[in-house]
């Protein structure tokens, strides 16, 4: 028999379990997930790196000022602006702001309203920080886009109902660069829907390095069809209001590029002759430091042909620097990796088979290949003066990145220090910079390094304690890295999350969740908060697989899907759906898959070719037909449906409509301006003829995102009460 002691003692070495336990009592639930209860913070939203110094400014979290302060103390310098303090300030704060290179002059956005994804328009403000005045940027009334300083700061060239203006600030004038700008028609300087949304690109123009040329992309979208959506809400009207713009679909014809100079003292315009294609790119453009060398990166239509070159401003004569071919696609991110420096230029190449840092002479000659290796580099940070090139790698593995340094001798320095997800962010110097740290079992930390002494950070900005403390209190369950085989016994990385208390002895349903889209990554070392939890929480195995054509493994592995979208994405999740569940806790009768945008278009095609291996699907604002998306992204991956028609119809949902076995929801935002409803209604029109049962849900004037207000957890709710239902 026990006595009092012993079992007080038994009871003392148990509290810490049962402490814990109790802690850890509360179940995760929709509300908390949708409304970013679990949402790292990061370390300030405004946070930028001063030209090429040690500073760095931050608007105040109220936006009443913007602050400049030292990297190496943390402590504030100056007070670069305060509407308290400056002369005719008739706003209360502002919505962002842009610096000056010499720092004499700080643009003010207010009132700012998104186009697209990245466009906006704003009204702008001039602060002179000299005589500590604020006026509004031009005195002709309108809201502005992509205002951009000339490199001496005494000019701003901006854009205006699509035409270009600039003001300058010596004498208080403003000058109208173009006249022939119209809505839907042509555009100067700006760019159109499918140049921001698949070359992430917004603004074309830019200063010679004397100010003395602006150079300016006209966009002539006359020729592109439009696409209209009804608006429902918002109105007064009986009827809803229509929405136009330009949308070139796949094979349909593109906006009609072409280079142009403008001369500043003689106030005159003058076309580039460029040796490309009618139907071709200029996805960038930039002056050099030299004021006689204008850097211009075209690509055909197929993009498999990138190609630099410098043009003289004053001649206007063309010379082509370096090209780039590819026998499928050159990758987009090649386009932004152009970095000029004073004798020459650095570029990524996918050229040895991955992706990599090259350095070139300014006359094309190719110096040195940076990097190298069986791994990818996947991002370019930047190169200091010294030749010290910074960037973030694979090369530990495909699920981590790690932060680097590479010296001009070839001498590699692992700048991050944690096994896991790393991201680096610079001063303008290159002597400090910010690494962002997470891991899947880990809360993102944020913490400034010194770079000639990385073994303990200055300063810990952002440690997410009260996330961590958060988490503490939840069931949780951790996520578990596997690799999972297909049927041409390549490894896949995948994650699992089992259900919480977790018997190997019963039997669970499945849940797939997975993006599968070209270079992309789900299967990640990095802190990852989502709905996998709340349905590990409600008895569900839920695993991410990433099949063929993600990234970070190499071009073969990248790009293996050319000419044939829809073919390995979906046969590799069945495939792996198989494999796991032959597992004993898994019951393979009751699988589902789900995915958003391009994994609602895998889902649908796993439900099409999968042969009843799942139970279930769940697509989001799907792609049905390739010949529905836009021409960038889709020819580049696809060329054109009048070359490639066997590709696209293999690759078409709605072409193999008829074979779709399991039941299915179909989400979409009548509002999608990427991924147009178009697509939703032509495969539930063919679901009808074929008398296959299905399910949708139609969310009124939600774009292609889905949220706002109430939507995301009803959005969530429906698809996790659907699961439950069906499988």
């Amino acid at each position: 028999m026990i006595n009092k002691k012993t079992l007080l003692a038994v009871l003392l070495l148990l509290m810490p379990q049962f402490v814990q336990l109790s802690a850890q009592s509360k179940h995760v639930s929709l509300k908390e997930i949708t409304s970013g209860y679990f949402y790292p913070k990061g370390a300030g939203g405004s946070f930028r790196p001063m030209g090429n110094s040690g500073y760095y400014t931050e608007a105040t979290p109220d936006h009443k000022a913007i602050v400049s302060y030292s990297f190496e103390t943390g402590k504030a310098v100056d007070t670069l602006f305060n509407v308290r303090t400056a002369r005719d300030c008739d706003f209360k704060n502002f919505g962002g702001y842009i610096i000056g290179p010499e720092g004499k002059h700080i643009l003010l956005l207010n009132d700012i309203k998104y186009i697209y994804r990245r466009s906006f328009t704003a009204n702008v403000y001039d602060y002179d920080v000299r005589r500590k005045l604020v006026k509004p940027l031009s005195d002709k009334g309108g809201a502005i886009r992509i205002p951009t300083f000339s490199p001496d700061g005494r000019m701003v060239a901006f854009v205006r109902d699509n035409n270009i203006f600039i003001k300058k600030f010596d004498f208080d004038t403003e000058v109208q660069v173009t006249t022939d700008g119209k809505f839907n028609h042509i555009i100067n300087g700006a760019t159109d829907w499918v140049y921001e949304e698949e070359f992430a690109q917004t603004n074309l123009m830019s200063f010679s390095a004397d100010g003395s040329y602006l150079a300016y992309v006209r966009t002539d979208e006359s020729r592109v069809k439009e696409y209209s959506m009804p608006m429902y809400l918002g109105s007064d009207d009986a009827y809803p209001t229509e929405y136009r713009y330009k949308y070139p679909k796949a094979g349909e014809d593109n906006s009609k590029v072409s280079l142009y100079v403008y001369n500043i003292a003689d106030r005159n315009s003058k076309p580039v002759k460029l040796d490309l294609p009618s139907d071709g790119y200029i996805p960038r453009i930039e002056f050099t430091k030299n004021p006689d060398q204008l850097a211009v990166v075209t690509m055909n239509r197929h993009q498999n042909d990138l190609k630099l070159w410098f043009v003289n401003p004053m001649s206007l004569l063309s010379k082509l620097i370096m090209e780039d071919r590819n026998t499928r696609y050159v990758d987009e991110a090649a386009i932004h990796s152009i970095e000029f420096l004073k004798d020459g230029f650095v570029y990524m190449s996918e050229k040895d088979g991955y992706q990599h840092i090259y350095l070139y002479a300014l006359n094309g000659q190719l110096k040195k290949q940076v990097t190298k290796g069986k791994w990818d580099v996947t991002a370019f940070y930047g190169i200091d003066p010294k030749g010290n090139v910074y960037y973030q790698s694979c090369e530990e593995s495909p699920i981590r990145r790690a932060v680097y340094m590479i010296d001009a001798k070839g001498r590699k320095t692992k700048l991050s220090t944690k096994e896991g997800w790393n991201s680096a962010q610079f001063s303008g110097d290159y002597r400090y910079f910010i690494n962002t740290f997470s891991s899947a079992n880990h809360v993102p930390v944020v913490a400034l390094y010194k770079t000639s002494n990385i073994k303990k950070p200055l300063r810990v900005l952002q440690d997410n304690k009260d996330l961590e403390d958060r988490l503490a209190q939840f069931q949780t369950s951790k996520k578990e890295f596997i690799t999972v085989k297909n049927d041409h016994g390549d490894l896949m990385n995948a994650w699992i999350v089992k259900p919480l208390n977790f018997d190997p002895n019963k039997k669970y349903p499945l849940v797939m969740v997975q993006y599968s889209g070209p270079n992309s990554q789900q299967v990640k070392d990095s802190y990852g908060f989502d709905w996998e939890q709340y349905l590990a929480d409600q008895g569900f195995v839920v695993a991410c697989v990433d099949g063929r054509g993600t990234g970070a493994r190499g071009e073969e592995w990248r790009k293996c899907h050319y000419l044939k979208l829809g073919t390995v994405e979906p046969e590799d999740q069945v495939a792996a759906a198989k494999q796991l569940g032959r597992l004993p806790y898994i019951d393979p009768s009751r699988m589902a898959i789900w995915g958003w945008s391009f994994g609602g278009y895998n889902t649908l095609l796993s439900l099409c070719k999968g042969n009843g291996t799942f139970k279930v699907g769940i697509a989001v604002a799907p792609v049905t037909d390739y010949r529905f998306y836009d021409t960038i992204y889709t020819e580049r991956y696809m060329r054109t449906p009048q070359e490639n028609p066997q590709g696209y119809d293999e690759g078409s949902v709605l072409k193999n409509a008829q074979n779709l076995k399991g039941k299915v929801l179909i989400i979409h935002g009548s509002a999608d301006d990427n991924v147009h409803l178009q697509n939703t209604m032509a495969l539930t029109d063919l679901l009808v003829k074929y008398n296959i049962p299905f399910d949708e849900a139609i969310y009124t004037d939600k774009n292609h995102s889905i949220y706002g207000g109430n939507t995301r957890y009803h959005l969530y709710t429906r698809m996790a009460n659907y699961l439950k239902a069906n499988l």
